[in-house]
């Protein structure tokens, strides 16, 4: 069944590759990006590919933004846009936690409240957050990413449950580490402070990532979760990243100080 989805953070990663293609598979697209530069290279890139695709801007922070993308008509909202910012939480610039909660919480929370009055009002839809394996285990010197993301789990726990009745569905995707760029910016974003004023902390050793996956894995489950029936609630990827959620999450249970 063809399905009309929404992405949010479709200028990159994720977000990009799984509006291109769900666009292959016929599906209607609204791929919205932050700037407008994100817009035209995307347009250009669907014109090439001679796809059918709506390309919007979308910064999710603007209100002005947020109602235009939502003024669209779409069955499925894929709530992907998020940024990462690394950094210890004894040191973390306050700044830079308020601008992940800002993106990673708030505004997608507006979006989805958005999209759940008018599933409410039609008897359906469904909406997919992109959460992370950050989402479910400590993720040390990523405290306030990892924060962020819990938080959007807590959220769609409650909403999953408190739509039902609806007809709406809620779900989640949680990628590991996938060599999207995300987790190198993410990281490098802290040399951008770091030496601005008295530290107490010893900046990280370099942390290698030669151990990402390939993304194609982890957009081939989110398509899935977008127009298959009954999926997962919880979809983690890669499978190892699942497995090390699970036992982590068993341990925490038992550890002491």
């Amino acid at each position: 069944m063809t399905k009309s989805v929404l992405i949010t953070g479709a200028g990159s990663g994720f977000g990009r590759d799984v509006a291109l293609g769900l666009a292959r598979l016929g599906h209607k697209v609204i791929a919205s990006c932050q700037i407008w530069p994100q817009v035209s290279d995307l347009r250009a890139e669907a014109a090439r590919l001679g796809l059918d695709m709506k390309v919007i801007k979308l910064d999710v922070l603007s209100e002005i933004d947020r109602n235009h993308a939502l003024a669209f008509d779409f069955d499925v909202l894929f709530n992907n846009a998020g940024i990462m910012e690394s950094g210890p939480v004894a040191e973390l610039p306050p700044e830079i936690v308020r601008r992940i909660f800002d993106t990673n919480v708030f505004a997608a929370l507006e979006l989805a409240q958005g999209a759940a009055r008018r599933f409410i009002a039609r008897g359906a839809g469904r909406i997919v957050w992109t959460s992370s394996v950050a989402g479910l285990v400590k993720v040390p010197w990523d405290g306030a990413y990892s924060a962020s993301k819990f938080a959007v789990e807590g959220f769609c726990l409650a909403m999953r449950e408190e739509l039902a009745p609806y007809g709406v569905e809620v779900c989640t995707v949680n990628p590991g580490a996938f060599r999207t760029g995300f987790n190198d910016t993410g990281m490098e974003a802290q040399d951008q402070w770091w030496g601005q004023g008295e530290r107490v902390m010893d900046h990280w050793p370099v942390r290698e990532l030669t151990k990402q996956a390939d993304p194609a894995e982890m957009v081939e489950a989110m398509i899935r979760v977008i127009t298959q029936e009954n999926p997962r609630y919880r979809t983690v990827l890669p499978k190892a990243a699942e497995d090390m959620a699970r036992r982590e999450q068993a341990e925490e249970w038992e550890r002491k100080l």
